[in-house]
């Protein structure tokens, strides 16, 4: 059987805090607040395989109310869904995301988050397709205030 989920996540940029997408550090005056490391792109990817196999979103798994998971890299996320869909008999088999910036240039950093999401999700890079656009000065993300993703997820069953 193939499934599909969709997700989707959004995060306010805040001084003193450190940019990361996809695993990636990128450089940047400021970064996501969040519970964890605040990745919107990896909190995307897991909420639509969560989705895809009906297993709820993030929030269930890793609620922000746990301090013990404070500053939890979001790639330890993504870990823990692979685990649940191994449990399933189940894997990713591919991945379509989007980032929505107005800053930094993210484009030079896709090949990298490519590739950790990828090995993350044991998947070969060829199945992760990450894509940035901005929201042309609209709203609070066209702003500059926050950065957003959305992703689709597909799984198939072994």
């Amino acid at each position: 059987m193939i499934r599909c989920g969709i997700g989707y996540d959004a995060h306010r940029l805040v001084a003193e805090r450190k940019l990361i997408l996809g695993g990636v550090e990128i450089p940047h005056d400021r970064g996501l607040e969040g519970h964890s490391d605040a990745d919107v792109l990896s909190h995307a990817i897991a909420d639509a395989l969560l989705g895809a196999m009906g297993k709820g979103d993030i929030g269930h798994h890793f609620p922000d109310t746990d301090e013990s998971i404070r500053g939890i890299s979001s790639l330890e996320i993504l870990r823990h869904v692979r685990e649940l869909l191994a449990e399933e008999n189940a894997r990713a088999t591919n991945i379509d995301a989007t980032l929505i910036a107005e800053a930094p240039k993210l484009q030079p950093h896709i090949p990298q988050m490519k590739t950790k999401i990828a090995n993350v999700l044991a998947c070969d890079v060829s199945r992760v397709n990450i894509k940035a656009t901005t929201n042309e000065g609209l709203g609070a993300i066209g702003h500059g205030e926050g950065i957003a993703a959305i992703a689709i997820g597909l799984v198939e069953d072994l």
